[in-house]
């Protein structure tokens, strides 16, 4: 084999491996944005719920009307969220208001029993399911941006062509506190 020979190979090779880790970042980016999406429809669909869940809490609860507001304050905070930290502090805002909706619920023992608001509460279970299988998925696809990212020879793909790192979608350590922690009901 002459010399131009192997450096046309070796060039040849070199095109094909720069296209590969170029159609890499290509799916990841795709994979990211279709993973956000999902995250986004959940989302909705969760706050798509909370009417619903005020209105039939409504009937129970005359003088609880500051609970129910910051709900409902939570919900279209969400709605109005563009970005992925936006959208983090609205879902922090909006566990830690359920959390407290739900609370109060328990003060309520006719509410407990109404079949629509169990069926509600199911759902809405349901979708925070969804929301954090969504989420996890997104944040290893996210994961393997970055660390593709940082890699080498990646790394000069992904500065000529502007691809950048994404941010996680997690909630902060004080949001899973606020999540978890429960008002306490004195009945």
């Amino acid at each position: 084999m002459s010399i131009i020979n192997i450096i046309f190979v070796v060039l040849v090779l070199g095109i094909i491996y720069f296209i590969m880790i170029y159609n890499k970042f290509v799916s990841l980016r795709a994979g990211i944005d279709a993973s956000w999406s999902d995250i986004d429809i959940q989302l909705k669909r969760r706050y798509n719920l909370i009417p619903a869940l005020v209105d039939t809490v409504k009937g129970y609860t005359k003088y609880e009307a500051d609970t129910l507001e910051k709900v409902i304050k939570a919900r279209q905070q969400g709605l109005n969220a563009k970005s992925v930290d936006e959208k983090k502090e609205a879902t922090a805002m909006l566990s830690s208001a359920l959390g407290g909706f739900f609370a109060l619920a328990e003060a309520y023992p006719q509410l407990k029993a109404d079949s629509t608001f169990i069926k509600l509460q199911n759902e809405l279970s349901s979708i925070e399911d969804t929301i954090q299988n969504a989420r996890r998925y997104y944040n290893a696809i996210v994961r393997d941006n970055n660390a593709k990212i940082d890699s080498f020879p990646d790394l000069i793909i992904a500065q000529k062509f502007n691809f950048t790192k994404r941010d996680y979608f997690e909630l902060d350590k004080s949001e899973i506190d606020a999540v978890k922690k429960m008002p306490k009901i004195d009945l």
